[in-house]
């Protein structure tokens, strides 16, 4: 499981720096970055966030504006270049407060507060994940698994050795695998990133199939398997 995490950043090298540090950690997820504290306030109007890193001073809404207009406020990490707002930013119970120029180490620590508190980065480290399956909760090993395929009201967990059924969504099953490990392709399928043998044609070969690979997915698949958004290293 991750992580999904957005940036509100109005200085573009802080901004590509912030995202870096995202890219640097397994159960981080980057949904979106926003230059615009009134863009990020809409999409959070209408997106669900696990995490925002938060500039404070920015043109039409400051950030602590922002967070006062959230009726739920996810995990906040502020990044500010002024310490001033360090005080207010705590009374509004954010986890962090990233004194601008930060290090990767201290972004790390900030971020593990929240990793900590949602477990998450315990999770990410497991090798088997629990699956609902008819009256049971089964035990299955990510290495054992090679895709996942959505039918009408099941979805079919496909092993070396057996297939198993579940009705569990795809949300579902996306909010609680490692995303580093199984992947979302398209809307009927999620694949095992390390029984992929090779992509061809926008489809993806493990065994002997060939499953799509949506351009809705495309990206986020890519960033997973290493790849530029050509398809190359």
């Amino acid at each position: 499981m991750q992580l999904e995490c957005i940036i509100i950043e109005d200085e573009p090298l802080s901004l590509e720096k912030t995202a870096g540090f995202v890219a640097k950690v397994p159960y981080l997820k980057l949904a979106g970055t926003f230059y615009s504290s009134m863009d990020a306030l809409q999409y959070l109007k209408e997106h669900k966030t696990d995490l925002i890193f938060l500039d404070i001073e920015m043109e039409g809404l400051t950030g602590i504006e922002l967070l006062q207009s959230l009726q739920q406020r996810p995990a906040v990490i502020i990044t500010s270049a002024f310490e001033k707002y360090a005080l207010k930013g705590y009374e509004l119970n954010v986890v962090d407060y990233l004194l601008k120029p930060f290090d990767f180490p201290r972004f790390l620590q900030a971020v593990d507060k929240v990793a900590v508190r949602d477990n998450v980065a315990a999770r990410t480290e497991r090798n088997f994940f629990m699956i609902q399956h008819s009256w049971r909760t089964q035990k299955v090993c990510y290495q054992d698994v090679l895709y996942i395929e959505g039918m009408r009201e099941y979805r079919c967990i496909y092993t070396a050795k057996e297939k198993i059924l579940t009705l569990q969504s795809f949300i579902e099953l996306e909010q609680m695998l490692d995303a580093t490990k199984i992947c979302r392709i398209h809307k009927s399928w999620m694949v095992n990133v390390e029984k992929v043998e090779f992509i061809e044609k926008g489809q993806v070969k493990i065994g002997d199939k060939f499953l799509p690979l949506s351009e809705t997915y495309k990206s986020g698949f890519y960033k997973v398997m290493g790849l530029s958004e050509s398809g190359e290293r």
